[in-house]
């Protein structure tokens, strides 16, 4: 037997020693799977061994990279992904390097704390991954320099790396296609390879600058992620030169100044990811009739002036976010025929006028159907509630589904995560990642007035519902309590009067609750999760009594009321939003939440 091939299968179990005597195998894969135990040392025998694949089981031990010295032919090695501890220890004693003819080395997950330094004797390696590991200090200048001709991917993401060893700003890659330094520790400023075919990865370190011209080194680049550094500047105009670019993302930078008009336009980008900077002039309104993106985020810049109404052209947008800016408009409800449009975020601008829909729209029910987060939060809208709103969002009507998935766009090398920063349970939280089940509704901070509409009770899916600080009078909607997935509710800061529904103690999963500020009356429900609720969930209304207040309500009781448990236990069902189709879908999960501060 020469190869043997059992990948992506469900073996488990360790592997035995076995005869190594007469055996000529030359590749070996038994990948993906659940092998557990240590490594054989018979692997290790194999003189005529070419690729030995062993990644993404559950292998375990110290691996000792100098034990693998009799494979001279070997070229392709992974180990990653597994549960080991690989040991690089100094002083090879051999007179010839080890592992002379490797090409690919995968070593990612491995515990490793310094570079395999048997690698700086090797003339010729195409790939290289030793991601999520805890290799600290310096990147050595033999990796920029030693494989300039032969290096396709590069990944030393995940690791402790802070600085690295340069003689230019330019790295001389010829047939790089990959390069990911991400979630370092790296600063200073951060290099450009001169040719880089598809995707550069720089995000999550202490980058301060890069070159001036970079996008000018971005001619095959498909993928382009420097968010979350700290580098300044302005995106030179020579990016409209990337024709081949898809992804675009400059998050939490310092950049400024304006935007190049032909990213908005669309003709080749698919997600535009500037939030949390400081760009400042006017959208250009010339976006594309053949429009692709279909993730714009703006939020958290100085961008002026009005929506471009010709984004409507971008027929397969999934998210909007132009979040806390300073722009000037009305709702825009052309949007709502953006049959995949699932998060809307327009808080914190000034935005004005009412909410009822257009005349020649109130007939059609296609309107924002797939929309599962929309925030017009702290803008200036006002008027009444059009009810046709809540009737028109089907995707928040649909039966609980506890099967979400995280929606990200798909390019040819990696998924794109959304990113949105929403008002949940009082604190303003950034979601990392979105699953396709969260719902949520803030409109919040405005001047809106009349009643709450009824048919806002529709909406059995929704999580979060913010209505607080507008004008908002008459009676909380008993259908309210039809909203069984509802697990936020903020109606504060209103005129809303009469008492609260013992229809909302049927909300078995709210575990917050403000209803302050109104002019509500009578009896305090107790039961379900409204007997854990407490005093600043009712301030201000000076009509309300009984627990957890301490203004009693008289003898009689309410015969409605059960009682039951009043543990503050409870379950959060935090079902997240993925937006977008884009160039296919792949489902993963996983939640990562930054924790910020309360919106102004």
């Amino acid at each position: 037997m020469l190869q043997l091939d059992l990948s992506s299968n469900q073996l488990s179990g360790p592997i035995q020693e076995f005869d190594t005597v007469h055996s000529h195998m030359i590749i070996v894969s038994l990948s993906q799977n659940q092998i557990s135990g240590q490594i054989p040392g018979s692997f290790f025998q194999l003189t005529s061994l070419i690729d030995l694949d062993l990644s993404s089981n559950n292998l375990t031990g110290l691996v000792e990279l100098n034990s693998l010295w009799k494979l001279r032919k070997l070229t392709s090695l992974d180990l990653s992904d597994n549960m080991l501890s690989v040991l690089d220890r100094e002083g090879n004693k051999s007179t010839v390097p080890l592992l002379p003819k490797l090409s690919n080395l995968g070593l990612a997950s491995c515990n490793m704390t310094t570079m395999p330094r048997f690698l700086m004797h090797i003339n010729h390696v195409e790939t290289l991954d030793l991601s999520n590991n805890i290799i600290q200090g310096t990147i050595p200048q033999w990796i920029w320099e030693m494989w300039d001709d032969s290096l396709t991917q590069l990944n030393l993401s995940n690791n402790m790396f802070t600085h690295m060893q340069l003689t230019s700003y330019l790295l001389a890659y010829s047939r790089l296609d990959s390069l990911d330094l991400s979630s370092n520790r790296l600063q200073g400023q951060a290099p450009m390879p001169k040719l880089l075919k598809t995707v550069l990865d720089y995000s999550n370190n202490r980058f301060s600058s890069i070159m001036p011209n970079f996008t000018a080194y971005l001619s095959q680049t498909v993928y382009l992620k420097l968010s979350r550094n700290n580098i300044s500047g302005h995106i030179p105009h020579s990016v409209c030169d990337a024709s081949n670019l898809s992804v675009l993302d400059l998050s939490y930078n310092n950049f400024g100044g304006l935007i190049p008009s032909c990213l908005i336009e669309g003709r080749s980008l698919a997600v535009l990811n500037l939030r949390e900077n400081h760009f400042e002039g006017t959208l250009s309104d010339n976006v594309s009739d053949h429009c692709i993106l279909l993730a714009i985020d703006l939020h958290g810049n100085n961008i002026q002036g009005q929506l471009p109404r010709s984004l409507s052209n971008c027929a397969n947008l999934g998210l909007l976010d132009i979040g806390n800016n300073r722009m000037v408009d009305t709702f825009p409800f052309w949007l709502g025929r953006l049959s995949d449009l699932h998060i809307i975020v327009l808080g914190s601008n000034r935005f004005y006028g009412s909410l009822t829909y257009p005349t020649r729209d109130r007939k059609s029910r296609e309107y924002f159907s797939k929309l599962q987060i929309i925030d017009i939060a702290s803008n200036n809208f006002s008027g009444n509630l059009d009810p046709q709103w809540f009737e028109r969002f089907t995707s928040m009507m649909a039966k609980f589904n506890d099967t979400g998935h995280i929606l990200s766009h798909q390019t040819y090398y990696r998924d794109y995560h959304d990113t949105v920063a929403i008002t949940y349970k009082g604190q303003y939280v950034t979601f990392e990642e979105v699953f396709t089940t969260l719902t949520a509704i803030d409109f919040s901070n405005n001047a809106l007035e009349g009643d709450i509409p009824e048919s806002v009770g529709s909406l059995v899916s929704l999580h979060i519902l913010n209505m607080s600080h507008n004008a908002f009078k008459g009676r909380i909607p008993a259908q309210i309590g039809e909203m069984r997935q509802l697990e936020s509710l903020d109606l504060s800061w209103n005129k809303l009067s009469g008492e609260i529904p013992q229809e909302l103690t049927n909300l078995i999963f709210l575990s917050t609750l403000n209803l302050s500020g109104n002019r509500l009356d009578g009896r305090i429900p107790q039961s379900r999760q409204f007997a854990t609720f407490e005093n600043n969930s009712y301030e201000g209304n000076t009509g309300l009594c009984g627990p957890p207040l301490i203004k009693p309500c008289g003898n009689s009781s309410n015969p409605n009321e059960v009682q039951v448990n009043t543990s503050r236990d409870h379950v959060d069902i935090i079902l997240f939003l993925f937006v977008g189709v884009g160039f296919g879908v792949r489902f993963t999960a996983g939640i990562l939440m930054k924790w910020g501060k309360n919106r102004q």
